[in-house]
């Protein structure tokens, strides 16, 4: 079952949460925080993203980065910009883009069922990703966004779902790139509790670092609370909880710096031990198995061409597998793609253009445009107790930074 409890939430006056709201912390370049904190003092990446505030280039230390992180959330608070909450809730929150819209509950969900393994993963986390989220939560004492979370839907969740979104929302508003976004207040915990009773699993399809930091920052505390009892807030992650079946999932592309060593016609005859290669117009795969790659100014498309002498697990037939097995590794010399510094990886939100420039101006020698996973893929691995590839998957549209806050 999963346990899921209301709460608190330190959140914006509905005639501002537009401009509070912001992306998560870590799919934005540090220039473009910059250029969003400038035109707008409100946006909430001053604290999720507070070394933009330093001059840039100066090299601020961490603490001092931490420092300003909780100096700027106090004064949100101070100045009325985030109210807390008197009484814990549940929140419904819709998102909502020309072509697609998923509803999910905001909740607080329990460590206690990350650290059993009844939330699961997908992805291995990095230890400075988890320690900087881990310090950064500390020194605000706030879980400052939601993890995402899939489950398998039921028709309770779908029902009580539907029965908040026919009530009037505490924030409706449309962000930059179209998206609309709506979030109810609810209270009437006990219908949800007994209905996510009945999910035997929750799965993590987003946030795997703020899920790891949490449990790490609530290891911390509880070692330095005597009185520690379990119901603690810091015993709790919020999360963001959507059916599986409505959520949309876009492929996370890779670029890599260089031919390792080799010239094109070498890297082309190489890789063609393992895939057909013809000139192609398209730019994004349409199929599994297939893969679009930029290099020297030309798009090819790239098929998978090797027969397995046995049926592949739901690992190895994942299109990143394949990209990584039998070209990336044994032809680039990429080793851990979560560690290594040649590879590099690009959101599929920012199109092939981003590919392109990347290419065009020395970034990087190679571009790989995926075919996305699916949910499908997703769930098969982590049922197995499996781990993905790093990056597999691109989540859109991606819940706001923000908008609902959990103090500790």
């Amino acid at each position: 079952m999963a346990k899921i409890e209301p709460f608190r939430a330190l959140r914006p006056r509905p005639e501002i949460a537009k401009s509070v709201s912001c992306v998560p912390y870590d799919v934005v370049y540090e220039s473009e925080v910059r250029e969003h904190i400038t035109g707008n003092p409100n946006s909430f990446l001053r604290v999720t993203r507070a070394e933009a505030e330093f001059p840039e280039g100066s090299g601020p230390e961490l603490d001092d980065i931490f420092d300003k992180a909780r100096a700027n959330l106090n004064s949100f608070i101070q100045d009325g910009i985030l109210v807390r909450d008197e009484e814990p809730a549940f929140f419904v929150y819709q998102l909502a883009a020309a072509s697609h819209t998923q509803t999910g509950l905001v909740a607080c969900c329990s460590l206690d069922e990350y650290e059993e393994g009844s939330i699961k993963k997908h992805e291995k986390t990095r230890p400075d990703k988890v320690d900087d989220r881990t310090r950064h939560l500390l020194a605000v004492n706030a879980q400052t966004g939601l993890i995402f979370l899939a489950f398998r839907g039921t028709r309770a969740i779908h029902e009580l779902l539907l029965r908040a979104t026919e009530t009037e929302p505490i924030y409706e508003f449309e962000c930059p790139t179209g998206v609309r976004q709506r979030v109810w207040r609810v209270s009437n915990i006990s219908s949800w509790k007994t209905a996510f009773a009945e999910v035997p699993s929750l799965y993590i399809a987003d946030g795997h670092h703020r899920a790891e930091s949490a449990e790490t920052a609530r290891q911390s505390l509880r070692t330095a609370n005597p009185g520690h009892d379990g119901s603690e807030p810091y015993n709790f992650v919020i999360a963001g909880l959507f059916p599986a079946e409505d959520l949309r999932i876009l492929p996370y592309n890779r670029v890599v710096n260089d031919l390792n060593g080799l010239s094109e016609e070498e890297f082309l005859e190489q890789i063609s031990a393992s895939f057909l290669i013809e000139e192609a117009l398209e730019k994004v795969p349409r199929h599994h198995g297939e893969i679009c790659m930029y290099l020297g100014g030309r798009w090819r498309k790239l098929r998978f061409n090797v027969q397995y002498v046995r049926e592949p697990d739901p690992i190895e037939r994942l299109d990143v597998s394949i990209l990584h097995n039998f070209l990336l590794a044994p032809v680039l010399g990429i080793g851990d793609e979560r560690t290594d510094k040649r590879i590099g990886f690009v959101g599929g939100i920012r199109g092939t253009a981003e590919l392109e420039r990347l290419v065009d101006d020395g970034t990087a020698a190679v571009a790989f445009s995926m075919f996305p996973t699916t949910m499908d893929d997703l769930l098969a691995v982590a049922d197995m107790g499996e781990i993905m590839p790093p990056k597999s998957t691109w989540f859109e549209p991606k819940l706001k930074d923000g908008l609902l806050i959990h103090q500790l």
